[in-house]
């Protein structure tokens, strides 16, 4: 099973004839990996990407979307580069022209169960595993892949801003997650969850410090752990 990207020189790229005094301009990387793909037999191609590894609450949150490319979506980008507006406006596009798409949850739980790392790529295992139409390829946003899988797949660093579908994944997930700690908020008011999504604000941090960590903590991270050991 493919499970890491092939090397730069052996990727077969596009051939394209250049009009005279075009330069020595070349197709740039998200053109020369896309043109290799159509030349296989590859149509499915899913992207996956997580929102949330870094909070101190909440679950990590993975999407994996297939697109549809006779659905087109205009504006794709890495979710971080990409205003709430843009995202909210976003997400809903990409649920209705995606082929598939699929969200998952790790919760605070079962990361400090399995710790961070690998309770997203649990997730990651998850969302493709719930694909239907199963992909044929997973392109995954980072450096590391999952150990089972349903399909073929490639680790791609920045893929969050060089694959559409590894963006769209990215706008699903973060915008999931999102609304998933506002909702917390209403559950355990007093953190903020609402404003800062889990993240270690000095906000965040002064009311673990006032309230003691909620279920929603991950107690396997340094400043929860000690807020929890505070108490006792």
């Amino acid at each position: 099973m493919l499970r890491t990207p092939a090397p730069e020189s052996q990727r077969e790229r596009p051939r394209c004839r250049r009009p005279r005094g075009a330069g020595d301009a070349r197709p740039n990387r998200r053109q020369r990996h896309h043109g290799a793909l159509m030349t296989t037999a590859i149509t499915r191609i899913a992207g996956v990407d997580e929102a949330g590894r870094g909070p101190l609450a909440g679950p990590v949150v993975v999407a994996a979307v297939i697109l549809d490319p006779e659905r087109p979506i205009r504006g794709l980008d890495d979710s971080k580069q990409l205003t709430a507006t843009a995202r909210n406006r976003l997400a809903p596009l990409i649920r209705e022209r995606a082929l598939a798409w699929q969200i998952e949850f790790v919760s605070a739980a079962e990361i400090d169960q399995h710790n961070i790392l690998q309770a997203t790529l649990l997730g990651m295992a998850r969302a493709l595993a719930a694909l239907r139409p199963t992909p044929q390829l997973a392109l995954i946003d980072g450096n590391q892949l999952p150990k089972v899988l349903p399909c073929p797949a490639r680790a791609i660093i920045g893929g969050d801003a060089s694959e559409p579908a590894i963006s769209a994944a990215s706008i699903l997930a973060k915008v999931a997650r999102d609304q998933h700690m506002t909702e917390l908020d209403q559950r355990y008011p007093g953190y903020g969850f609402a404003r800062h999504k889990g993240y270690p604000t000095a906000d965040h941090l002064r009311a673990l410090g006032i309230l003691g960590p909620c279920p929603e903590h991950r107690r396997s991270f340094a400043p929860v752990r000690l807020a929890f050991e505070s108490l006792f």
